[in-house]
């Protein structure tokens, strides 16, 4: 991905309450994907929730132009010097 992508596109879009709640019940699934002999693939998908509530950026929340985060609703000008 191209820094400038980054730079305006990938802002905080999650509140910070969602993404605790994102990273609990993330790894929750992710734990129990191993728990057992074999491996569950359907608790892999824990790592989307773990990953986004980590980094703070949905990329669905970003394509339905949702922001959740109340300090970020703000628009900030990136084309500025």
């Amino acid at each position: 991905m191209e820094p400038r992508f980054i730079r305006t596109h990938m802002h905080i879009n999650i509140h910070p309450l969602e993404r605790w709640l994102r990273v609990i019940v993330g790894a929750i699934l992710v734990i129990l994907a191993f728990r057992g002999n074999e491996v569950n693939g359907w608790y892999l998908l824990g790592a989307v929730p773990l990953i986004t509530g980590a980094i703070g950026w949905c990329p669905v929340y970003y394509l339905l132009n949702i922001n959740t985060n109340r300090l970020a609703r703000v628009k900030v000008d990136h084309t500025k010097k």
